[in-house]
């Protein structure tokens, strides 16, 4: 039988010619401290260097990405070829875009959502939906004043015959409708990230070309928004956005609250005619 031959281990001493003589190699334990306190210094997280914020790619529609892309490449060609740089003033559409060009400036587009404030994951903490104009203009004033106007001429009014503590209950509903109200509209519906690897399908997920991207079975996407939304449900205006997963919860109690507000208020409406009349 051949005789195998094993490969010797590495050893920690250093040999001469002699094969019976040996010597070993000491480090310096003042070499040793000092590496080890350069390693340590690399790996902790320097406190002064600001963490860079992270934007994370959202599943929005391809058609839309092309024609932000091909706006940037237009608004470059136009500087070069211009010579010095001059910013050309955006004319009025009187449209819904003016409305996003003058009040979402600073804001990071995704589709037809304005993220107003990110988190440090790059995760929205404050978004406006596509029709939050609405919601601002029309919405927010319908509840505010309204019930404004039934709380000072019949709640608070002392002539009205209602008992004190009825205001204790009136304008607590008031607050909380406004409250669930910007929870709904300011709230992420549930965006996804654009997911291209095709192991996802092995997942049981789902090509959407829409959004050049897999999508889980529970997400749709949303014309308005021109997103992937998880549970999507639909575009209220009323709020101003999408409801989804991540604001179906306030939604409800929206719902819920703004319809007790509204008949508890014309039942009071009703209370001071017949009181007036009779």
């Amino acid at each position: 039988m051949a005789a195998t031959h094993r490969k010797p281990k590495p050893s920690s001493t250093t040999s001469t010619d002699d094969p019976m003589t040996e010597t070993e190699v000491e480090a310096d334990p003042e070499d040793i401290g000092n590496t080890q306190t350069q390693v340590s210094s690399l790996n902790q997280p320097s406190s002064e260097q600001p963490r860079e914020r992270l934007h994370k790619r959202y599943a929005v529609s391809v058609r839309w990405e092309r024609e932000q892309e091909q706006q940037k490449s237009r608004q470059q060609a136009n500087v070069s070829s211009s010579g010095p740089i001059t910013e050309e003033k955006p004319m009025l559409t009187y449209s819904i875009e003016d409305f996003h060009r003058y009040f979402c400036c600073c804001a990071r587009r995704v589709g037809s959502m304005f993220i107003l404030k990110e988190r440090q994951d790059g995760s929205p903490l404050v978004i406006a939906g596509p029709c939050w104009p609405f919601c601002t203009f029309v919405t927010v004033p319908l509840i505010a004043v309204l019930s404004s106007l039934v709380a000072y001429f019949i709640v608070l009014n002392e002539d009205s015959g209602l008992p004190w503590w009825f205001a204790l209950i009136y304008l607590p509903i008031i607050v909380f409708v406004l409250v669930v109200l910007f929870c709904v509209s300011c709230r992420d519906p549930g965006l996804l990230e654009r997911v291209t690897d095709e192991e996802a399908a092995e997942n049981g997920w789902f090509w959407n070309e829409q959004v050049g991207s897999y999508r889980p079975a529970g997400a749709m996407y949303c014309r308005e928004t021109k997103t992937l939304i998880y549970d999507y449900d639909h575009l209220c205006p009323w709020t101003g956005t999408a409801i989804g997963r991540g604001n179906m919860i306030a939604f409800k109690a929206f719902v819920v609250s703004v319809n007790v507000l509204c008949y508890l208020s014309i039942g009071l409406v009703v209370y001071l005619v017949l009181t007036q009349v009779f």
